[in-house]
């Protein structure tokens, strides 16, 4: 909320008393938080079963509070905390909370009133700037006021359809941190900002970071091997609100955000969408041997799922599960995405262990989660993607289930499963690979957006990179200190004759083929495209696939690999490029005036889609009609009116030469070809009309990419597709 500090500081010129020698004065009850007014701060903050709440405020970088006011009994309103405190340097304070209350355990009330606690809604927490340095635990969390001042200038956020975005998944300080990297400020959010024309260049259309809020890395610290781990990725969260002020190339009292938001601004400037990796399934506080700084002495009942003796449930698998359904924790849940979007600007979010906000206080789930709908319909995030993983560690699965408002998108991790099988050789796996192709129709119905609604992915941070996919038959995770007893085991990968690094040159050809086979079919995949940050050049987490807490050359992406495997990223680029130019792919044109579906199977012979378990080829073809000269871009509600007039098409009688003088539409013609079998296989493609030829666009057992259409080979109808090989055509008029 943005308000004129001088219009402020006059309104409430006047203190009304004056505690432990401090003026103050009754709050602002509806803005949660620390919010400065001139030389007055605005202090509120609610708890359901608390009977009294103190103020403290510390000198920057103190132990010992230099004040303590407690709230006057008269200052709370309801369940609510709130008090203007006057007098106060900006620049020298922080503050905290302690609260007093019954301490019942098995009723899941432990209020301890010796305990000083982390507001809740700070906008920047103390002891975190310094990436790896542990925090005076016994000091505490302390928040800190944060001026929102940043000027955007004329920004305007890409706002990107779906179907156009290509996902980038990347961890801020293991994306440049590594020697290699050769940026400036390594590991920050600075240095993004310096990788941004390399992102450019590449053609990914969004972001999708890791966790960036406030968390402590230093939580379970280890030394394992002569190696210090981490809580690397950061999925625990300390302050919801706060971003992680380790990511920042410079210290920022008072101004923590600014490195953030100047990303933010210039990867917008360069049409790429910024996606946060949220977690609301649990906190950093665990379960009963766990520390207790916030949510535990504010509103342990209200904030946590206990069990009926006051325990913890724990759907997370990290000691604690949010109590995301109780209203109190609904309005925080939503008042922090705002948080995201108003003042950081950001264009979606995508939820860690979703189903897990679609759970009852007792654990059960709900047929029509009310926090699921309440994002789904908050008119300010209504522009914003928000993105499901659809799963949770107590066992809900819910991939084409998820309460979708017909707003949610989900990981597809059906697409993950289903691709990485078929890829690797199992070709019993075609009829399902089908499916997840052409958008997973099977699943993204009803309640959903169609294939908008799926993210296709085949590697992230969780798991395997691509690299690892094909070069490795299980995990390797020793170096994590739990007997390689911790990860997936359910991988399915393949090493392709060999575990691990290898000379044999054939091996490494055949691995680099597998990895250009799986770019190219997921970025032929209707739905919208994500892959991890690295893949494009073969980067390696020499077999780990669980490096949660490698803060070193294991996560790190190592910049060498780009020129070693250049051939790998230029294929990448090409394929990007390859699928923003044809809108059939995406479903983005009208349909096809040659009267093809918009989308088809195939098997060896042309428009036979009987895929069975003995098919050892697989074909996908996509089809539209875009205005000639035009972007290929239209509204995205546009499906069902195409899918009427194709049918209206399909019943009449049309001259070729006569449709296209009058809709002065081009053919937009994609067809995928996959061979995942040991031996070659021959395949038909559709016949064309009179005067359009198929041309070969990418063979993955070829190591040229044609620069242009008119460097295409025109292709017959009849192709022999190599062994584990993937090829592209495009149909057009001949030249």
């Amino acid at each position: 909320m943005n308000l004129n500090p001088l219009a402020a500081e006059e309104q409430f010129l006047n203190p009304l008393d004056r505690v432990n020698g401090f003026d103050i004065r009754p709050g602002l009850y509806e803005i949660n938080g620390a919010t400065s007014f001139g030389s007055c701060v605005n202090f509120t903050i609610h708890s359901q079963n608390a009977v009294s709440c103190e103020l403290l405020l510390f000198h920057r970088g103190e132990k010992e509070p230099y004040g303590t006011i407690p709230f006057p009994e008269n200052y709370r309103i309801g369940r609510v905390y709130s008090m203007i405190v006057f007098g106060l340097d900006i620049y020298d304070f922080e503050y905290a909370y302690r609260m007093d209350g019954p301490n019942v355990p098995e009723k899941g009330l432990i209020y301890d009133k010796t305990k000083v606690l982390l507001d809740p809604y700070a906008r920047a927490v103390t002891q975190q700037s310094i990436w790896g340095k542990e925090p005076d635990r016994e000091k505490g969390y302390h928040g800190r006021v944060v001026f929102n001042d940043f000027d955007w200038g004329d920004a305007r956020e890409p706002k990107k359809p779906m179907q156009e975005l290509i996902i980038y998944e990347m961890h801020v300080r293991g994306f440049t941190k590594h020697a290699s990297s050769g940026v400036q400020f390594p590991g920050t959010f600075e240095g993004i900002r310096e990788k941004i024309p390399y992102l450019k260049a590449l053609g990914i259309t969004a972001v999708e970071l890791m966790p960036v809020f406030e968390f402590d890395e230093t939580m379970g610290k280890r030394e394992i091997g002569g190696r210090t781990l981490l809580d690397y990725w950061g999925y625990n969260t300390v302050g919801f609100f706060a971003p992680n002020t380790g990511y920042t190339a410079r210290q920022e009292y008072n101004r923590e955000g600014t490195e953030f938001k100047n990303l933010i601004r210039e990867l917008h400037q360069n049409g790429i969408e910024v996606i946060l990796d949220v977690v609301f399934n649990h906190t950093a506080e665990g379960n009963e041997q766990g520390p207790f700084f916030e949510f535990k002495g504010i509103d342990n009942r209200i904030y946590y799922m206990l069990t009926p003796e006051g325990d913890y449930y724990n759907f997370s698998g990290c000691g604690n599960t949010l109590n995301c359904n109780h209203p109190v924790v609904q309005q925080m849940i939503l008042e922090c995405l705002r948080h995201w979007v108003i003042h950081y600007r950001v264009d979606g979010f995508r939820f860690d262990l979703a189903s897990i906000l679609g759970r009852n206080e007792d654990g059960t789930p709900l047929l029509q989660p009310p926090l699921l709908r309440n994002l789904a319909e908050d008119p300010v995030l209504k522009d914003v993607n928000l993105i499901a993983e659809a799963w949770d560690a107590g066992g809900l699965y819910q991939v084409g289930n998820f309460p979708a408002w017909n707003r949610w998108a989900e990981w597809n991790g059906k697409y993950r499963d289903e691709l990485r099988s078929f890829l690797k050789g199992e070709y019993w796996f075609a009829a399902q690979a089908a499916k997840r192709i052409t958008g997973s129709p099977d699943l993204y119905g009803g309640q959903y957006r169609g294939y908008n609604s799926s993210i296709n992915f085949l590697t992230c941070h969780d798991g395997f990179t691509l690299y690892d996919l094909y070069s490795y038959n299980e995990k390797h995770n020793e170096e994590n200190g739990w007997n390689n007893t911790d990860g997936a085991d359910d991988n399915r990968s393949w090493n392709c004759g060999y575990e691990g690094k290898t000379d044999n040159p054939g091996i490494e050809a055949l691995r680099k083929r597998m990895i250009k086979n799986a770019c190219a079919v997921l970025l032929c995949s209707r739905g919208t495209p994500m892959f991890l940050a690295g893949d494009e050049f073969c980067n390696t987490q020499f077999g780990n696939n669980n490096a949660y807490c490698q803060d070193n050359e294991i996560s790190w992406l190592d910049w060498s690999l780009l020129e070693k495997n250049r051939e790998i990223y230029e294929f990448f680029r090409y394929m990007i490029a390859f699928r923003k130019k044809h809108s059939a792919i995406r479903g983005e044109c009208s349909p096809s005036g040659l009267g093809f579906p918009t989308v088809s199977v195939h098997t060896n012979q042309p428009w036979d889609n009987n895929v069975t378990q003995e098919s050892k080829f697989l074909g996908v073809m996509f089809a539209g009609a875009v205005p000639v000269g035009s972007s290929q871009k239209t509204g995205r509600n546009q499906e069902n009116a195409w899918s009427q007039e194709a049918e209206r098409r399909r019943k009449s009688v049309w001259s070729l030469e006569t449709e296209r003088t009058r809709e002065l539409e081009t053919e937009d013609l994609v067809y995928l070809a996959v061979n995942v079998f040991w031996e070659d296989q021959q395949f038909f493609l559709p016949k064309l009309p009179n005067g359009f030829v198929w041309r070969l666009a990418v063979n993955t057992d070829q190591p040229e990419m044609p620069e242009k259409e008119s460097q295409m080979t025109v292709i017959d109808s009849e192709f022999i597709l190599k062994p584990r090989s993937v090829a592209v055509f495009v149909g057009g008029p001949s030249f």
